[in-house]
């Protein structure tokens, strides 16, 4: 076999492996050892260099931001952080058509600009908008597609664990990433909040429910909602602020909100010396996971660029002359079919390593392609059959005892104007990139 020919096996293999359900960096380590031995003809070689591709992926500078800003999404959680950015945003949307809706996709942008942790947010937003929602009249598929749909912010919005993974496989900036992810991000939580108010629109108790969060609007005082404010201001100056100021890179910024948020948890007595050992091992646990992603998707990475497969495809797209739309329309319906069925994390994985090389020789900026490629793999996250937000959705609905009024066919049904919203984002991006290059 030819090393393009390994090349395709390799890549159907993988896909392959996933679908049958091993764990995406073992299939991605083992495809990537058995695909280079084969070129090469040397197993020992494969192993060293898979090995010295591992160690120069995780030992990058900038992947310092991965642990950091996992462990300030541990403490902001802790310290209450997320509850508050609901009840804020709850008392400043809820008077309006559809504004407990609205509010979750606010309170869940806030959450997401100091966390990037989109499974805590469905979880976290599911008890407490889901039940709320319901208790004022709202249509059941739009309170769970709501929280389902919002799940999306979570990696668009630095910081953004996807984005790590796919800056780290084409060897472009976390800070330009994040740093492109802020517009987008309001974006789409606005084209979110119109949705909303015109689905609303279309149920006549939705006033009702308007007016009674306008009755019930006067149980928090101003002061208390300013206390509330006050650390989520201040945490989003810090981390935000700092990066887009130029104050921070990306992994010093991880630094200062994962120690802001730590202070803030302190000051409000949340943490023990117990539950602190526990932030410390769940943060452990998680970065550990992603460690092992990331240097496997560079050891799978550097397979295909020795298969030249990559190459190939770039040489195939200029002889055939296609436009950069016509490739990046066709990019867009492959990770939206594999998002289908595959989690984020390998959906990028899968498409990514074979398109970003075409992209770069035709002269795209791979930040603005990265944007496109973060709202597109999260539709998937929603769509069936293997949409993870409405299986964690509906898992915690069963959990707290609303599972029997759901069902996860509603689920998906209440989720489908949000994917409908976010694949009209997808466009305004793709014909004004500036859209997606603004902080860069």
């Amino acid at each position: 076999m030819s090393p393009l020919e390994i090349g395709l096996a390799g890549f159907a293999a993988l896909t392959l492996l996933i679908y049958t359900g091993m764990h995406i960096s073992t299939a991605l380590l083992l495809v990537s050892f058995v695909g280079i031995s084969l070129i090469r003809g040397d197993w020992a070689l494969a192993g060293q260099m898979l090995g010295q591709t591992a160690t120069d992926a995780v030992t990058e500078y900038e992947f310092g931001t991965a642990p950091l800003f996992v462990l300030m999404g541990f403490m902001v959680m802790a310290a209450g952080i997320g509850r508050d950015s609901y009840i804020v945003a709850e008392r400043m949307f809820g008077r309006l058509r559809g504004g407990i809706g609205q509010a979750t996709v606010v309170g869940n942008a806030i959450f997401s600009a100091v966390t990037g942790v989109s499974i805590a947010a469905v979880v976290m937003f599911t008890r407490m908008a889901v039940p709320e929602m319901l208790r004022r009249g709202y249509p059941e598929r739009l309170a769970v597609g709501v929280v389902a749909g919002s799940a999306m912010l979570g990696m668009l919005i630095p910081p953004s664990v996807l984005m790590i993974i796919y800056a780290v496989i084409t060897e472009t900036s976390i800070g330009d990433m994040y740093n492109a992810g802020l517009v987008p991000g309001v974006i789409l939580s606005a084209a979110f909040m119109v949705t909303i108010w015109v689905v609303a629109g279309r149920h006549p108790g939705m006033k009702a429910a308007a007016q009674a969060v306008r009755s019930e609007s006067g149980d928090l005082s101003h002061t208390r909602l300013l206390r509330m404010m006050v650390p989520i201001g201040l945490l989003m100056l810090l981390v935000l602020g700092g990066m887009y100021a130029g104050l921070f890179t990306a992994t010093e910024a991880g630094a200062v909100g994962a120690a802001g948020a730590t202070l803030i948890a302190l000051a409000r007595r949340a943490l023990t010396p117990r539950s602190f050992w526990q932030i410390l091992i769940d943060t452990g646990y998680v970065t550990a996971s992603i460690v092992l992603i990331i240097a496997s998707a560079a050891m799978f990475t550097r397979f295909l660029a020795i298969s030249g497969l990559p190459s190939y495809m770039s040489q195939w797209v200029t002889t055939h002359q296609f436009t950069l739309l016509s490739v990046m329309l066709v990019y867009i319906l492959v990770v939206l079919v594999l998002g289908t069925a595959l989690d984020s994390v390998s959906t990028v994985l899968i498409a990514v390593p074979v398109f970003a090389p075409v992209f770069k020789d035709m002269g795209a900026d791979l930040v603005w392609v990265g944007i496109i490629t973060m709202i597109t793999v999260e539709i998937g996250i929603i769509t069936p059959p293997l949409g993870i937000s409405p299986f964690i959705v509906k898992s915690t609905l069963d959990a707290d005892g609303l599972g029997h009024r759901i069902s996860l066919n509603d689920i998906y049904w209440g989720a489908l104007p949000f994917a409908a919203a976010a694949l009209v984002v997808v466009g305004l991006i793709v014909v004004w990139p500036p859209l997606a290059l603004w902080f860069k």
